[in-house]
């Protein structure tokens, strides 16, 4: 029998997660990540958008290898010298760009900012599913795509180094 290959990608705010995961007091093993991602949803290619800093190679090369496409933003400083690297645009922009080679998506972030492009993956069948790094602490505008959704803070047994 032969069956369909899916190709399903994941588009990854790296800051919403990271952070998202730090707040509640523990640290996401990537890895074991790429695997539920690919598991869970049948993730071909993981992307994740994150800002630049040149003496974080080290994390950069640990998600290359850890099976992450990296796709970065690069920061500037706002006026009180606090970094900014804000990927929401680059994000939305590449899913949309990148349709034609996926079959659905998957969007790990708990932003508000992405509820459109939820809307609009979903108008067009293309949404596969939505991984919310908090479920205490993300828009409930994405509680539309309730049945969607994947909580990581369940999945902390699991998915913690």
């Amino acid at each position: 029998m032969i069956t369909k290959k899916h190709y399903n990608y994941a588009f990854i705010d790296g800051q919403n997660l990271y952070q998202s995961i730090f707040e509640q007091g523990w640290t996401l093993d990537y890895k074991k990540f790429r695997v539920y991602l690919n598991h869970r949803f049948r993730v071909t290619k993981a992307i994740y958008f994150l800002g630049y800093l040149p003496n974080h190679r080290w994390l950069y090369n640990n998600l290359r290898r850890d099976g992450y496409i990296l796709s970065f933003k690069y920061i500037s400083k706002d006026q009180n010298n606090k970094i900014k690297g804000n990927v929401d645009a680059e994000l939305i922009l590449s899913t949309i760009i990148r349709m034609p080679y996926y079959d659905k998506a998957v969007i790990v972030a708990g932003d508000g900012d992405y509820y459109g492009l939820a809307k609009y993956l979903q108008r067009h069948q293309k949404l596969e599913g939505i991984v919310i790094p908090n479920r205490y602490n993300y828009s409930k505008l994405l509680s539309k795509y309730t049945k969607n959704m994947v909580y990581l803070n369940k999945l902390r047994d699991r998915l913690q180094k």
